[in-house]
């Protein structure tokens, strides 16, 4: 019953420093799911790090970037190949999660 009850679930260790000893703390935590990933191309660069991305199949998505290609400074240009993630709840907004090597 309890394994069950995991499921969707992701185990994260944080390692922490308590009056002076090193203490490993264990957490779970919900991932993230039914996210759509496509490909497409970028159109328009926006303010505040948004994009304007036109995907595979025409559409055309609002998009901005993940924390992660922000904090190690990986640029995104017009006409750059990129993979969003897209809501299921809205297809037209998402995020740049990688950026292909061009």
């Amino acid at each position: 019953m309890f394994l069950s009850s995991l499921k969707g679930l992701r185990l994260c260790e944080v390692n922490q420093k308590r009056e002076g000893k090193k203490v490993e703390t264990f957490y779970f935590v919900k991932e993230k799911q039914n996210l759509v990933e496509l490909e497409g191309v970028i159109i328009e660069a926006l303010p505040n790090a948004m994009f304007r991305v036109r995907l595979k199949h025409g559409h055309i998505a609002l998009v901005h970037i993940t924390g992660k290609m922000r904090r190690n400074r990986i640029r995104v240009l017009l006409g750059d190949q990129v993979t969003v993630q897209l809501s299921p709840y809205d297809l037209y907004r998402g995020r740049i999660v990688y950026r292909a090597k061009t």
